[in-house]
């Protein structure tokens, strides 16, 4: 299919490859999309055919193309994988994630905004991907605990009926017979423990069958998996609700995801007299709508899957707690224990962050002056300057903490040992070893990512100097009749389809240069368009192979497709409006919306990305 295609695009523009420009950049443009889009070849080598088709065709040199590959977001990026790599290394992310989870406690609906809130705040600056994939296992560590301790509790716990709601509903049923069932039960289980069969079926069926003699109406166990329909709909409302919070997190930062480090540096490209976009206005724009979709999400996930009693599943009162509740919250603690003291090499990576993220806001805040203004030359530094000079002494600094034994002080011995029980796990034997090596920030770099990234440089330059971006912005003149919101909903609505189907950078590159060109042919802001495409190009949620946080979460096992698509669904209709919101509100004064602005290059311009 993908050979008939390619076949099918050659054809079409052959006639006019040797002497058309826009049809020659047309051409690599869809052979590189079709690759994107099937991958039939990892995205990264597809990625690769602008560098060799624009020399070829004679649309760019050799050399021009290949400086497109490297930019100034891929040194911000290295940077940031460099501070990522020492957090996940120390392990300073499980214990910001553990403890944001024993803030929120072991009721449902608690726990589930309290996984949230970690994982948002973890993916804001780790790749979705990592964030999801440290998460789950804690995640899964806590739900297992809930299940395995149900029949321990049945007393206190939830009585899920076989009907198809959904809906939580304790039961307070005082009669007699229900106290002879638990009773039952409860003896059952101490059978088991005395004989040491828990784990024997044979047992197991024997006993069942002598209760179900006993009861005209017995109680089947939800599924050999889950003890009850309640467990089950706890560990899909978790796990979905993780994969979201991790592209809600992405949001909020430039960092935070490929396709915003895409938007920006193309954006900065193709408009350099531009000072809209940098760490601090992004921020600014999109914490809110971070926030929003947060709730939102959070309210949508436990209607759908624990029902509307957000009083009994988000009480915080210590009376209400079941026995189940109780021990979650116990192996929590344990894990968190486990973790010791806070040691020196995660205080100095707390420490780094930190930083990187006050000297992000602080170069060009807007309505202050900024840090750089302490210099005589204007914009030689950027984001990258940071976040590069912070990655690099990750390098330098060493892991264990230094001894001033000369000066009259002496280690603590606890400490130090610790240290050195974190060099051992760490595989560096060297006391002098830094933070972080070579080896920890290969492990971590995104090596594929960069290059697609760069592809899509090129496939910008190239629409901007064989003038194909001008022929795209006639062909959409129709579309001027159309109040600036229309265009945008229409480029939301548009881009969160395409890429439940496609990667999200490939879209997103892929989109970019038509919005730009329309935007300008229309005298619009192209930030009207730009920002909300960008924004809803991380909405792949409704498919395992919309993005890999939905393809981890779903390897295990606890929901389904159709899961999935339902609550994907209403996340995406979240997203959509409160993007929307956002760019018709606060974001119109942010990014001056209301007026075509000079920063264009040309008062009729159509240069590509």
């Amino acid at each position: 299919m993908v050979i008939s295609c390619i076949a099918w695009a050659e054809f079409s523009v052959a006639v006019g490859l040797l002497y058309i420009p826009e049809a020659q950049c047309a051409y690599v443009l869809i052979v590189t999309a079709v690759y994107w889009v099937s991958e039939a070849v990892p995205l990264g080598a597809a990625a690769m055919v602008p560098a060799f088709l624009f020399p070829l065709f004679g649309v760019l040199k050799a050399s021009e193309v290949a400086s497109e590959y490297f930019k100034d977001t891929t040194l911000l990026l290295i940077g940031v994988i460099c501070l990522a790599a020492s957090i996940e290394k120390w392990n300073l992310h499980k214990r910001i994630a553990l403890r944001m989870v024993m803030l929120a406690g072991a009721k449902p609906g608690m726990l589930v905004l309290g996984f949230m809130c970690c994982t948002v705040f973890l993916s804001m600056w780790l790749s979705n991907t990592s964030t999801t994939a440290m998460v789950m296992p804690i995640a899964e560590a806590v739900l297992q605990q809930l299940i395995n301790t149900s029949l321990e509790s049945d007393v206190e716990l939830a009585v899920i009926t076989d009907t198809d709601s959904v809906e939580d509903t304790y039961s307070g049923s005082g009669s007699q017979k229900y106290e002879e069932e638990n009773e039952k039960k409860q003896l059952e289980l101490i059978y088991l423990k005395e004989n040491g069969m828990k784990k024997n079926q044979s047992d197991k069926e024997m006993l069942t069958k002598s209760e179900r003699q006993g009861q005209s109406q017995p109680r089947k166990e939800y599924s050999s998996k889950y003890k009850t329909k309640r467990d089950h709909m706890i560990c899909k409302c978790l796990s979905l609700s993780i994969t979201y919070a991790a592209t809600i997190g992405g949001l909020m930062t430039i960092t935070g995801t490929s396709t915003n480090l895409i938007f920006a540096e193309q954006f900065n490209t193709r408009y350099p007299e531009s000072r809209s976009i940098n760490f601090g206005t992004w921020f600014v724009f999109s914490f809110p709508i971070a926030i929003i979709m947060l709730v939102l999400t959070w309210i949508w996930m436990h209607w759908l899957f624990l029902g509307c009693n957000f009083k009994e599943t988000c009480s915080l009162s210590k009376k209400r707690k079941t026995k189940r509740e109780e021990m979650s919250e116990r192996r929590i603690q344990e894990e968190y224990e486990k973790l010791g003291p806070f040691s020196y090499p995660e205080m100095v990576t707390g420490i780094f962050f930190v930083l990187m993220t006050l000297l992000w806001f602080t170069r060009e805040p807007g309505f202050v002056p900024g840090w750089t203004s302490l210099f005589e030359r204007k914009g030689y530094r950027t984001d990258a300057t940071v976040s590069i000079f912070l990655g690099f002494l990750l390098f330098l600094i060493p892991a264990k903490k230094p001894s001033f034994s000369c000066f009259g002080e002496e280690d603590n011995d606890e400490e130090s040992a610790k240290d050195l029980k974190n060099l051992n796990k760490s595989k560096e034997p060297n006391p002098l070893a830094p933070l972080i090596n070579w080896k920890d920030f290969q492990k971590h770099m995104p090596w594929e990512i960069v290059i697609l990234v760069g592809g899509g440089y090129a496939l910008a330059a190239g629409c901007k100097v064989s003038g194909l971006s001008d022929w795209i912005g006639r062909q959409m003149e129709p579309m001027s009749n159309l109040p600036p919101w229309a265009v945008a909903l229409i480029a939301c609505l548009l881009v969160s389809v395409v890429t439940e189907f496609a990667s999200n950078p490939a879209t997103i590159t892929v989109f970019l240069p038509i919005l730009s060109t329309l935007s300008e042919t229309l005298q619009i802001n192209p930030l009207y368009t730009l920002i909300p495409a960008t924004m809803c190009v991380s909405f792949a949620v409704m498919l395992p192979v919309g993005n890999p946080p939905n393809a981890i979460v779903f390897s295990y096992g606890h929901c389904q497709i159709q899961d999935m698509v339902k609550a994907g669904f209403g996340v995406n209709v979240i997203g959509v409006v409160a993007v929307m919101l956002a760019i018709t509100t606060w974001g119109s004064p942010l990014f001056q919306l209301e007026q075509f602005p000079k920063w264009i290059p040309g008062s009729n311009t159509t240069g590509g990305f």
